[in-house]
């Protein structure tokens, strides 16, 4: 990631209700829209309470962004290769606290290059991102970084 993204302060929240705690991460819209932006998207960001979504485009890309269905069985030799699995039915991105959906044109139609990627600001304190690392603002960074490329 580059070196400013790296460099900046991390802050991360650890919240207890009911018994049950949470890792409330403090997610910095700039971070966001230039680590997007460094991986060739155009990136709108928008806050909830609970949920980062970035809307992302790649208008000047040749071919549409496709996105790889782990559901259907003609894909098993791909299985090897992939870094990131989404699952089919709810766009969950496997061991990561985002969600992928298809950006709707204004006909309703999914648009060939835009997405919406939501990340999850709360997390169960147990919840492990890729290779086991506990959640983090940097660990996530890297993860959504290399996400964001691999799209």
């Amino acid at each position: 990631m580059a070196k400013g993204l790296a460099a900046r302060m991390v802050v991360m929240q650890l919240v207890e209700a009911a018994g049950h705690r949470m890792v409330r991460l403090e997610l910095d819209n700039d971070i966001l829209r230039q680590g997007a932006e460094e991986t060739g998207f155009a990136c709108v960001v928008q806050e909830t309470p609970r949920n980062v979504v970035l809307e992302l485009s790649c208008l000047d890309r040749e071919g549409p962004l496709l996105l790889f269905d782990a559901a259907d069985p003609a894909n098993t030799g791909w299985f090897a290769r992939c870094q990131f699995y989404v699952d089919a039915l709810t766009g969950a991105v496997l061991q990561t606290p985002f969600v992928v959906a298809n950006h709707q044109d204004a006909a309703g139609r999914p648009h060939p290059r835009a997405l919406r990627l939501q990340i999850a600001k709360e997390m169960p304190a147990h919840y492990r991102l890729p290779g086991r690392q506990p959640v983090s603002e940097k660990v996530l960074y890297s993860v959504l970084f290399n996400f964001l490329v691999a799209v």
